[in-house]
């Protein structure tokens, strides 16, 4: 009878394949892992999407708009916080920011920076006075280059007659007798700001209906689109 040897171990033929479906599963799983993680710190600091939940910045913005958000436009943060790296930037009037509500911290609201530091605003019928220089009449007001399309179909909302401080800004709705507001909240600090929305990329086709038939310099179209801001 040949000796045997009681070391001696025996291989399942099956092992050797389970251990490599193992090894490919952790592998496949660290590239996930590695790919989300890097999303979720590219939408915390470079760039996101926003839905509009409200009509309170009609007829710029309507009901149901998606719009790109650009969260490098106030500096570069560290991821998930409002820690700047490099860059921090002064935000511009007439911007279109979001920013969590002062009232309710984990909802996100979409208003037009109308105010920065150093400036004297005043409103009143729902038209806006910036340093003693109206910004133009009940349709359309202009910040710079920019246009905000109002809505004062259910008047202009309360009164405002403010200097707003350095570092702060004031945030108001392009629908001025419906939107809640800077003159209800009163005035955020711009380290608050998250980013600033750049473009509407997609528009319901009953939001693009009812911009038309509220506002004649509405854009016409739905669907998916693209419209600077």
């Amino acid at each position: 009878m040949p000796p045997t040897d009681s070391n001696t171990s025996v291989t399942s033929p099956g092992s050797g394949a389970k251990s490599s479906r193992a090894k490919w599963w952790i592998s496949e799983l660290t590239s996930l892992a590695i790919v989300l993680a890097a999303v979720t710190a590219a939408r915390s600091s470079l760039a996101d999407h926003y839905y509009v939940p409200s009509g309170s910045m009609q007829y710029t913005l309507m009901d149901g708009d998606r719009v790109v958000v650009n969260k490098m436009a106030y500096g570069f943060r560290i991821p998930l916080t409002k820690i700047d790296i490099f860059g921090s930037s002064t935000p511009t009037r007439g911007d279109i920011a979001v920013f969590d509500s002062p009232e309710e911290g984990h909802v996100r609201l979409i208003k037009r920076i109308v105010g920065i530091g150093g400036d004297h605003v005043v409103l009143r019928n729902g038209q806006l006075t910036i340093n003693g220089q109206p910004l133009g009449d009940r349709r359309i007001e202009h910040f710079g280059e920019r246009e905000a399309l109002l809505n004062l179909t259910r008047g202009g909302g309360e009164d405002y007659d403010m200097e707003v401080p350095p570092g702060m800004v004031l945030a108001m709705g392009d629908n001025r007798g419906n939107s809640n507001d800077g003159r209800v909240w009163g005035l955020i600090s711009e380290r608050e700001l998250f980013g600033r929305a750049v473009a509407i990329y997609y528009r319901k086709s009953s939001g693009a209906q009812d911009c038309i038939k509220g506002h004649a310099a509405c854009p016409s179209g739905s669907g998916f689109t693209w419209l600077p801001l």
